[in-house]
């Protein structure tokens, strides 16, 4: 019996584990029939119940991103602590429209809210004579939707005061769709400092296709998924100077305002804000004391002039190509944009050239013939190319005769020099010499078309004829006259020779006097020295930049430096020697003849630190018009940076301290 009993738990062991029952297997079926049903089920009802109502829903609904103009970064001067430009914020009234009024009874519902609108700003600006009434919000509300979709806020005003702003936010219930966001207004430095160079904003629908980068804009708007990169049609942006030139850096991203949209363009929910983000401030190379001695001094010299109208004037550092000073006047004032008061001078700065209009005497040419103030690259190129020596002399009777008729081309006055070397022909600013012994000879040399060519690949090393890689828009290359073949390469070579036959900037003829000044290098001109963030990070620093060498024997470069000596007596008590050339170009004849003040400049003569360019269309001679403003930028730089390494300004409020 025990052993009976033992071997049943055997038998228990030897038999399947967990075999299911037939109950539990159709238990199982059933359930899984019932899911599979349900889920079958509920795929057929919203196929084909809620199919539809769904279709419509993804028809009818979309989500729209409204760009927020970006907040636009700030342009100081050197300093880091001045602000020729920044960015101001302000306070917009924006209306957005929830319903489509362009049936009456809704129009009614609008042109109410606008007559009520119009009573507030009364009543909170009862003497602006520039009142904002209802015909005027009504225009701006665009009820017909003719200038955007209804789904895109309206501006209706700009620049609310305090007690406007505290009105809305505390009645906000009691006008629903009208918002008050905040926005940025350009503003620039009161006292006008460089503003061709800073440059100005209008609204990037006013930006005309010959911007490149604007139509580039528009043209990839379709396809721009970034709405931190979607330009808003009334969003300011940068239309000249380092506005427009570092753009991209200044601007930011937008911000942007999220909502739902129905199939008629409206909005049809809660409207989301991202915030725009702030953009890159800049650091320029100008020094607004430095700046405004020079804008004062050609405003100055403008008044004493009998015909002059215009002056310009470049002041750049020889070692870094840091551009301290660039003054183009008169100019405008950034902040009261007039077409009609500016349209002559907002555009005709010391890179770029218009012609002049003898019907509109308050538009002259910013670019000029350069006098005199080339014979010193016109008698390295003689040095260089073995057309006379250092020591050779030559008998200057006060004129050069070209051409077998006889024609004399004299000398300023017809000065008579005699006996004169190369160095004394530049002190001496002898035009004989230059068609003598440069002109005449590199055509004898090299024959009429090598020539030429030879005189062009000379100008264009030191910068004059090609771009000087300044970092702002627009930048004109000059106009070589000397490659018109409709005179004669004798005439072209002879006249070039003394600077009457090319016209250049002053950025050009200042990059120029840098290369004489530095012997031979060709600094980049800068005119940003520092990119920062927000928090005042630099992100990117300009460093000094040499574009290209040009080989000249050292004695060649002394040579050129002692015969700059002509006496000036706007520089009498100047505490440094200086290196110097005086300038005067012809244009044109008999009545309209007209005479350029040109003047170049570097010092101290041994280790320069500033060189400075000065051209005053219709000044006359340069030793009278040009250099006194030359002189007082000097000073300016002087007491700033000190041109010998200590500003004076510091020096002497450190005596006054004592």
């Amino acid at each position: 019996m025990f052993n009976r009993l033992k071997k049943k738990p055997m038998a228990e062991e030897d038999a399947p584990v967990n075999k299911p029952s037939g109950a539990r297997l159709n238990l199982f079926f059933f359930a899984a029939f019932v899911i599979f049903s349900i889920l079958i089920f509920r795929l057929a009802f919203v196929q084909f119940v809620e199919g539809p109502e769904l279709t419509y829903m993804e028809t009818s609904r979309n989500t729209k991103d409204i760009p927020l103009a970006p907040v636009r970064g700030p342009i100081y001067d050197a300093t880091g602590e001045v602000a020729l430009a920044y960015s101001e914020p302000v306070q917009s009234l924006y209306v957005l429209l929830y319903e489509d009024y362009r049936n009456d009874e809704r129009r009614q519902e609008a042109e109410e809210l606008a007559h009520d609108l119009a009573a507030v700003f009364k009543q909170f600006n009862p003497g602006d004579k520039e009142q904002l009434d209802a015909e005027e919000i009504i225009k701006r509300l665009d009820l017909d939707y003719q200038k955007t979709f209804g789904y895109v806020p309206r501006l209706v005003k700009s620049d609310l005061s305090t007690k406007e702003i505290a009105f809305f936010m505390e009645k906000k219930a009691d006008y629903p769709g009208v918002m008050v966001l905040e926005e940025n207004i350009r503003k620039y430095d009161p006292d006008g400092v460089a503003v061709q160079v800073v440059g100005y904003t209008r609204e990037f629908k006013r930006a005309p296709d010959s911007i490149a980068k604007y139509k580039a804009i528009r043209e990839g708007a379709s396809t721009q998924r970034d709405p931190g990169l979607v330009y808003h049609e009334e969003e300011k942006v940068g239309f000249d100077g380092l506005e427009l030139q570092y753009q991209e850096e200044l601007r930011g991203r937008s911000g942007y305002q999220s909502i739902d949209i129905d199939a008629r363009n409206l909005p049809d929910g809660t409207m989301l804000q991202t915030p725009p983000e702030k953009g890159y401030s800049l650091v320029s190379t100008i020094n607004k004391e430095i700046q405004m001695a020079a804008q004062e001094a050609i405003t100055d010299e403008l008044r004493r002039l009998p015909k002059a109208i215009t002056g310009y004037a470049v002041a750049m550092e020889v070692d870094t190509g840091n551009v301290v000073a660039m003054a183009s006047m008169p100019d405008y004032d950034p902040n009261d944009w007039d077409y009609d008061k500016i349209k002559y001078v907002f555009r005709n700065g010391t890179t770029e050239s218009f012609p002049p209009n003898d019907a509109k005497p308050s538009r002259a040419e910013s670019v000029i013939l350069l006098g005199s103030v080339i014979k010193p690259l016109s008698v390295l190129i003689g040095l260089k190319e073995g057309l006379f020596t250092a020591g050779q002399t030559y008998h200057d009777p006060g004129y050069a005769i070209l051409g077998k008729d006889g024609r004399q081309v004299k000398n300023s006055h017809s000065a008579y020099n005699g006996s004169i070397t190369a160095r004394r022909a530049i002190e001496k600013s002898s035009n004989a010499f230059m068609i003598d012994m440069v002109g005449k000879r590199l055509l004898s040399k090299y024959g009429s078309t090598k020539g030429i060519q030879i005189w062009d690949e000379h100008m264009k090393e030191f910068g004059l004829g090609v771009s000087t890689g300044v970092d702002l828009p627009n930048e004109f290359l000059g106009r070589l006259e000397y490659n018109n073949e409709d005179e004669s390469a004798l005439t072209r070579l002879a006249f070039a020779s003394f600077g009457q036959q090319a016209k250049y900037t002053t950025m050009q003829l200042a990059q120029y006097t840098t290369m004489l000044a530095n012997k031979g290098k060709r600094m980049e001109p800068h005119l940003v020295k520092e990119i920062r963030d927000a928090d005042g990070n630099v992100v990117k620093e300009i460093k000094p930049k040499v574009l290209n060498e040009v080989d000249f024997a050292d004695a060649h470069w002394n040579e050129v430096h002692k015969g700059m000596v002509t006496k000036v007596s706007s520089f009498d008590g100047f505490p440094y020697d200086y290196a110097r050339k005086t300038g005067t170009s012809e244009q044109g004849t008999g009545p309209n003849k007209k005479e350029n003040g040109v003047f170049i400049a570097f010092a101290p003569r041994d280790n320069p630190k500033l060189a400075v360019a000065v051209v005053v269309p219709e000044g006359g001679f340069g030793s009278v018009s040009a250099s006194p403003i030359a002189r007082k930028i000097f000073d300016a730089y002087d007491e700033v940076y000190g041109l010998d390494g200590t500003p004076k300004g510091k020096k002497d409020q450190k005596q006054d301290q004592e």
